[in-house]
This record gives structure tokens, sequence and C-alpha cells, in this order.
């Protein structure tokens, strides 16, 4: 019987080799890169600032090829990260076979290939971030024996020259389409490149914002992905930005995922949603209902939310997105459904009967074969976070809800279920701790939980006082007060931010 999962996937190597990525050999794309008559190789590794760099290498001959894919090369990790010194800096990269795909803006037939980054003596480099993630899931599934799946919810403005046919709606671009949603065949091209990548896609759609300014348009949209495991996440994040830009580049346009383009329209966020699993099966419900263990997770990443912003909301402008009354959170809290609140649990198709059947009455399906989809999302951070760190934040702190004594009170005594900025419920609102407003208040927070990050060296002293550091550099506590009405001077910080990570 055919394999379904290869017949369907769109990326070229798994249909030639005839395999899933996870399975990938050396010999495999050896056998693959002659087949197709590849010269050019690029190795793609994240820095600190969160973007994919390149490394291209000019095959010359097949000892050439192997001695790359077996060896990797050399870099100057003092250019990539600011906590490796001048006098110490050469890293490897090494290629992780189950990430390559071909590149589709090249001229000539490419392959490019995820990295990681190793030391002068052979090991994982303790302070790189794709490392910290690997440390932390390890941990996780040592200690609780659970999957940490993950997927995150990609929201991003186009920018573009005013176009006065089928103008924008202002903040009404949810959903819109063609003609209405300007950008529609770029996004939909984007999802069909990054799919043909090897990352598992839901879907994608035009968002809220959109608007004009001067002589701009500004449309926002949105890439939802599959979940799966955090590091496999994080790569398919990582490549769709990369896939995004290029292609915004082709289209004459700028793309930017920074958390806010102008005040009072909608920012950008990078919702992530989480699941756990085991033995392949999802673990979030239980008797129809949200489980003890989602419960847990839930109120470990409450319990430490201030601090977990330092990871996911990097930048001045990130505070600028966490306001009342936009659909971002300000309050440590949690609820079904509700989008002002920290960690949100949507809809999840576990009491919904057979509704497929209702609009198809002549093509039955059992209700058993309904998946159990049910996730948790964490709606605080926005493009700018470093990725890496920030899912080995949310692991480490899903670890410490199953760990805590008094997880489920927690949990009860944070859920809301109402409106918490409705007037009659303010006494409620004042009850709730507030997320930080700034880098600051971020970096303080983190000082303050930065042990619970360091247990077992998955994040690093030095990492954690790197992040401090860096986010105390911007000295913007009360820049929201400070820039209020002044247009000009606010256009300047976002344009300063306005390719974050």
């Amino acid at each position: 019987m055919k394999d379904n999962k290869i017949a369907l996937n769109p990326n070229e190597l798994v249909q030639f080799i005839k395999k899933n990525p996870a399975e990938f050999t050396k010999g495999d794309l050896i056998r693959f890169i002659e087949a197709r008559g590849i010269k050019m190789i690029n190795f793609r590794y994240a820095g600190e600032d969160g973007k994919l760099k390149s490394l291209n290498f000019a095959i010359s001959s097949l000892e050439h090829l192997d001695s790359v894919l077996t060896s990797g090369e050399r870099v100057d990790g003092s250019s990539l990260f600011s906590f490796i010194e001048a006098g110490s800096s050469d890293l490897y990269v090494i290629p992780r076979y189950k990430t390559a795909f071909l590149n589709p803006f090249s001229e000539g037939p490419t392959l490019e290939i995820l990295c990681s980054f190793f030391n002068s003596e052979g090991k994982p480099l303790e302070s790189s971030p794709e490392y910290i993630l690997q440390k932390a899931h390890k941990e996780f599934r040592d200690k609780t024996g659970y999957t940490f799946k993950a997927l995150g919810e990609l929201e991003y403005y186009v920018n573009s020259d005013k176009d006065d046919l089928y103008p924008l709606f202002n903040q009404k671009g949810y959903h819109q389409s063609k003609p209405f949603a300007k950008f529609e065949d770029l996004r939909v091209e984007a999802l069909e490149l990054i799919a043909a990548a090897g990352c598992k896609i839901k879907y994608g759609h035009s968002e809220v914002g959109s608007f004009s300014m001067k002589d701009e348009d500004f449309e926002q949209h949105e890439i939802e992905f599959l979940p799966v495991d955090a590091e496999d996440a994080v790569d398919q994040m990582l490549i769709a930005k990369w896939i995004l830009r290029m292609l915004s580049y082709e289209y004459g346009v700028e793309i930017s995922f920074a958390p806010k383009i102008i005040i009072g329209k909608a920012g950008s966020g990078l919702h992530i949603h989480m699941m756990l699993e085991k033995d392949g099966v999802n673990k979030m419900v239980e008797n129809d209902r949200l489980s003890d263990v989602a419960r847990k997770i839930i109120a470990g990443i409450l319990d430490v939310a201030s601090a977990l912003t330092a990871f996911g909301n990097t930048i001045p402008t990130s505070y600028l997105r966490l306001v009342p009354h936009q659909e971002a959170p300000t309050n440590i809290c949690w609820g079904d459904r509700n989008r002002s609140v920290l960690v949100r649990v949507p809809l999840g198709w576990n009491k919904t009967g057979n509704m497929i059947n209702e609009v198809n009455p002549l093509s039955p399906v059992e209700e058993k074969s309904r998946l159990n989809k049910q996730t948790v999302e964490f709606r605080a951070p926005d493009g700018s976070a470093d990725i890496y760190e920030l899912l080995a934040g949310l692991i480490i702190a899903a670890q410490h809800g199953i760990e805590m004594e008094g997880a489920l009170k927690m949990a009860d005594e944070l859920y809301v279920d109402v409106n918490i900025f409705d007037e009659k419920h303010k006494d409620q609102l004042a009850k709730l701790q507030q997320l930080p407003s700034s880098c600051q208040e971020s970096a303080e927070a983190l000082e303050k939980h930065r042990k619970l990050f360091e247990q077992n060296n998955i994040f690093p002293a030095g990492v954690i006082s790197d992040v401090i550091e860096k986010l105390k550099s911007f000295n913007d506590k009360g820049l929201s007060e400070r820039l209020y009405g002044k247009e000009e001077e606010l256009r300047k910080v976002v344009l300063k931010y306005i390719h974050c990570m």
C-alpha cells in the first residue's frame, strides 16, 4: 500500500527519496543531488538576530560533497553571537539532513540545509539557542514522559504603494478575499513554497489589520502551522519567515513581522499553540474536558509569564502592542476562547457531535474518526521573539507547572470567563497581575525567575545575563507615554525595529 504521507508530501526530496525527512541519510541526499544535477548547497543557521544566515558551497566533486555533508564547516561565532569573544570564536556548523529542501528562488538547482552549532571540541554549543531548546525538550520528555508539540501563528504586514482601486477597509481585513485583500496571491504562493520546503501548514488568511497611511497601504496576513515537535516548529517558522521575505522582495513590497506598525491599529503577534502527546495521543483533553495536565502546564506558564516576555517580546515596540482592547493580553490569566487573556483555550472539537454529517448526509463519517486537535495558546509573543529560546522557556514553564504544588488551584484562581475590560468586572481585573509594559520590566522579571531557566544548565547563566543586559539597554520604561501624540517620533521608533528577528 502506498504511503500517503509520502504520496501527498510537496517536498521534492521526500518524493524522490521515498522516506519521511526524519529518516534522511547522507547517502539519500547525495543520490538526490546527483540525480538533480545540484551544484550549489547552502548551509542556513540563525544568528543572534534570529534571521537565517547563509554559507554557500559550489560543489566541485563527489569528494567535496561528501566532505561538506560529513564535516560541515567553520564559521566566526563572534560575528553571529555577542556572547562569543573574538579570541576564541571559531564554531562548526553541522547540517541536519532532515531539514533539506530545494531553494525555490535560485536560478540553478540549489539545496538548502539547516545546521546546528558545535564548539571547538566537537560538542554542541551550550549557548546556542537551538541547543537550548533541544536540552529543554529532552529534560521535559525524560521527566514527564510527554512530547511537547507546538505550532506558531505567523502574522505579518505587507507594506506597498497605496492602491485606490478596491481600497482597504480600516481594521476590517479579517479573511478578506482578493481584490479587497491585494496580496492574497503572495500569501498563496508563499504557502506553496513553504510547504515544498517541508513545513507543515494548517492554513493562511488575511488578518484584521489593514489601513492606509499617506501614500502607503498596510495589509495584514497570517500563516498558521500544524503541531509538530518543538524543535521542528521553530525550524518551520524560520524557513517561512525567510521565504516570505524573499518572495516580497520579488514582488517589490516589504513584509514586516514587527509587533506594532502604528498606534491604534492591530499589531502582529506570534501566538504559540501547545499540546502534550504520549504514545501518539494528544493528552490535552480527558473525558471531553481540558485535562489536569493541560491545566497544570497553563498554571506553570502563568506563574512565570512575565519572565517569558524576555524571550518572546524583545524590543520596545513589543510593549506598544500589549495594550488593552487590541486582542493582545495585558493581564496574567487564562480562559476559553477569550482573546484578551494570556493563555487561551481555543475550540477543540470535543463536544461537537458529527457536524460533517449535518451538511453532507450522503457521506456519513463515524464520530470516532474525529481527531483530538485541542491545544492551548500563549498569546503574548510577537515577531521579535527568539523562537528557540521562547519555545525552550515555554517547555521549562510547562514542566514547572506539572511539578508545582498547587498548580490546579492556581489554574482555578486565574481562570476568567468574562470580558475583563468590562467596567462591571473591574474588581476582578484589579486582582490580576499585569504583564511587563517595557523591556526594562521584562528584564527585571527574568532576573527574578532566572534560576528556574538555569536549572540543569538548560539556559547557561551567561545567556540569561546577556538577555537581561540587552533588554535593559533599550531604556524604554514609559516609552508609550513619552511617545503619546508624537507621530513622527513614534514612526522613527517603529522603523528602527521594522525588521526585527
